[in-house]
């Protein structure tokens, strides 16, 4: 399987460049914001979301000084929302590591969120690009729409796939497309080459969200961390959809019941039901569907290292264990 070092080979200089200007952004001679910055800093994750800026901007005319303000912009958009759902949720961890309202406040939490969401508008405004501008806000807007959409839905057995793939395209797969428009755009694209890049990154987020989802229910052990927290949460996840629509009329009620009253349904119960009724299997049909039409989307472009490492990024979406 693809790794996340050969999918960035392609902008590995440029990523490094990246990271020095996203870093200096992660600076404040307030010592409480300092330190919160900083610890925001030593905990990034996969970075993802900026390298598929780069490689939208290498598939098209090249990485500017554009490309790499974008970049950043959208990193930091990633880590304001992951604040701030931490809030929501009442999160006390986020990826093995206390979340900011756990190891100092809500207060804090919120504020640096906010602080975050200003250094974005300067680094917007200072790039001078009305249509980057548009797509990043556009973005912002259904983040905050898909969190109230699971908010609205928080603890309820009854939603259904449609209200599911609502919540994850303006969560997640927005977001990645975002970051594959936005990044095109910054390179001097043409119309044709920003639509097929934002395509591609929508369904590349469905997938990356889907898996997530899947990988909730995988063992613990094997993954490295915790599972099932979905559920803890009072989320409904495709896996666990797809079960209950399977299942007799009788015992996908009795399951919603028990679901609905916190710690009255062991998890290994929760992930036996979806096993026997393939959840699993149905989530990574879709998958499938959704990489078909990524793959489709980037047939307008000639073969390219950045083509490649794209391509991989989508099959590394669907095959990580973690």
């Amino acid at each position: 399987m693809y790794t996340i070092l050969d999918i960035r080979r392609p902008i590995e200089q440029e990523f490094h460049t990246y990271e020095k200007l996203y870093a200096s952004t992660l600076v404040s001679d307030n010592p409480l914001l300092h330190d919160v910055l900083n610890y925001i800093s030593t905990k990034q994750g996969k970075q993802l979301r900026p390298q598929l800026v780069l490689l939208a901007a290498k598939l098209c005319r090249g990485v500017t000084e554009k490309t790499l303000k974008t970049a950043v912009a959208l990193e930091l958009m990633h880590n304001a929302s992951l604040v701030h759902d931490d809030v929501v949720d009442a999160s006390p961890y986020r990826h093995g590591s206390e979340s900011i309202q756990e190891r100092w406040t809500n207060k804090v939490a919120v504020l640096v969120g906010g602080y975050l969401l200003s250094v974005i508008m300067n680094i917007l405004v200072d790039l001078r690009h009305s249509r980057i501008m548009s797509i990043v806000s556009n973005m912002a807007k259904n983040l905050s729409s898909g969190e109230m959409l699971q908010l609205y839905h928080k603890g309820s057995m009854w939603i259904d796939e449609h209200c599911y793939y609502q919540i994850i395209e303006q969560k997640t797969a927005r977001l990645f497309a975002a970051c594959m428009e936005a990044g095109a755009e910054s390179s001097g694209c043409t119309m044709r080459q920003a639509t097929a890049l934002r395509d591609f990154g929508l369904h590349l987020g469905m997938c990356f969200q889907i898996k997530d989802d899947v990988l909730d229910y995988s063992d613990s052990e094997e993954i490295g961390k915790p599972t099932m927290s979905d559920i803890r949460d009072g989320k409904v996840t495709l896996p666990l959809l797809i079960a209950l629509n399977r299942a007799p009329k009788d015992e996908a009620q009795a399951i919603k019941i028990r679901l609905e009253q916190p710690l009255t349904i062991p998890e290994d119960d929760v992930r036996s039901f979806v096993l026997r009724y393939d959840g699993i299997g149905y989530a990574y049909q879709q998958m499938q569907k959704h990489k078909q039409k990524a793959v489709e989307a980037l047939k307008c472009f000639h073969d390219s290292q950045a083509k490649s490492s794209l391509l991989q990024l989508l099959d590394y979406s669907i095959n990580r264990l973690k």
